[in-house]
């Protein structure tokens, strides 16, 4: 049995069309000339000029501007607040439902896998990089369910969202790559992201830059004033007894002591000098609260709040971000995954992905809502908690009237 005849059987349908890419196709997409991006210190002045160069508008190149975001992407307190917007978009369940709003639970497992949880991960990544492209493989079945082989972010650096082309060089021209947009790449691959989109990556980057280089500078002040100077002083002039002192006040960094020659003093010298909080931990921390603000537009999230009220009205900030998310995300998994699964030969022509909107209950609120019917008098299948308790329920006994009496 072939794939056709083994999707056929599983779809329910007479015949259906498996694209498969040619050599071609996949040469064009994959045959790019990768080069390791060498990890040079990184300034504001970096980053302006990086600015410039992707904004020019006859040749735009964001290979500088995409460096520069590699130093910003590793910072931790970024990263949280990613991983909090990208987390809260990505743990709702979906529903796929036809015109009806009827869901097909067959259709929707085509979409509960790992490839689809990719997916979803490189389109919101465009909300920070500016610029999204997906590359998908061939149709396949694994374990009855229609999948792609596989599914990969094309690198950035080889992607020109403003000319919709791809360059094998990271330092082509622009203009001088084949368009994903139009040909055979078209079918191959989805974008996510406005073609002159840089990303919040752009409006973190002072504060990301600012804040490695303040770290820094913190690790050489605490090298310099961190630890007490110790002053050794001889009245010997031999010059094998003062590399016998320096010798022993080497080695007191482990041990702290010594055997010195009389007539040598040992003076130590504390550091005075108090305020590295409010020079570099203050900085780090305004850099913190303004890539908080940038990312989830509020702080209180993902840092300590001061007041119930406060956090609850940052709460509902951010919760107008992750609803702007899951918009967008909708969007773009109808207007162009759905559409693109189709032309592969998946089963979902008419069926629309939704957010379930279905209210979740705490285990109290359960318990609560199951007492109140039980005692309304409304009959509840006993599947219903043989399912949900693991009990086995046998049936329904009689009160006995005299077991209060024994």
């Amino acid at each position: 049995m072939d794939l056709k005849d083994i999707f056929s059987r599983f779809a329910g349908q007479p015949s259906v069309n498996l694209k498969q890419p040619s050599a071609q196709q996949r040469q064009m997409v994959i045959d790019l000339f990768q080069q390791t991006e060498r990890l040079t210190q990184k300034d504001v002045a970096n980053w302006r000029m990086a600015w410039q160069r992707a904004i020019d508008v006859e040749n735009p190149k964001r290979l500088m501007l995409y460096n520069v975001y590699t130093d910003v992407e590793i910072d931790p307190h970024l990263t949280g607040c990613i991983a909090q917007r990208k987390g809260f978009a990505t743990k709702r369940s979906f529903r796929l439902v036809d015109k009806s709003g009827t869901e097909n639970t067959d259709i929707t497992a085509l979409f509960e896998q790992e490839w689809f949880e990719d997916f979803c991960s490189m389109v919101l990544d465009s909300r920070f990089f500016g610029h999204s492209l997906i590359q998908f493989g061939s149709p396949v079945i694994v374990d009855g369910k229609m999948r792609f082989s596989y599914i990969e972010l094309v690198p950035r650096r080889h992607v020109v969202p403003e000319y919709g082309s791809i360059i094998r060089d990271q330092n082509d021209d622009a203009r001088n790559g084949p368009s994903y947009r139009d040909g055979p790449l078209a079918d191959w691959v989805i974008e996510a992201g406005k073609s002159r989109d840089l990303g919040l990556f752009l409006k973190c980057s002072t504060n990301a830059l600012s804040k490695k280089n303040m770290l820094a500078f913190w690790d050489g002040f605490g090298e310099i004033f961190g630890m007490p100077i110790r002053i050794a002083k001889t009245t010997s002039q031999n010059q094998k007894d003062i590399d016998r002192v320096e010798d022993m006040l080497r080695s007191m960094g482990a041990a702290f002591w010594g055997v010195f020659q009389e007539g040598t003093e040992i003076d130590i010298k504390e550091s005075s000098r108090g305020d590295a909080y409010n020079v570099y931990d203050r900085r780090i921390d305004r850099a913190n609260s303004e890539m908080s603000k940038c990312i989830l537009n509020q702080t209180m999230t993902i840092d300590s709040g001061s007041s119930l009220s406060q956090s609850e009205v940052h709460l509902d900030v951010l919760e107008n971000v992750i609803s702007a998310d899951e918009k967008f995300l909708k969007n773009v998994i109808n207007n162009r995954l759905i559409p693109f699964m189709a032309r592969h030969g998946f089963p979902v022509e008419g069926y629309t992905f939704v957010w379930d909107d279905t209210p979740t209950y705490t285990p109290e609120q359960i318990r609560q809502t199951e007492q109140m019917l039980l005692n309304g008098g409304y009959e509840i299948d006993p599947q219903y908690f043989i399912d949900k308790y693991s009990i086995p329920i046998t049936g329904k006994s009689e009160p006995d009237p005299n077991r209060f009496f024994d």
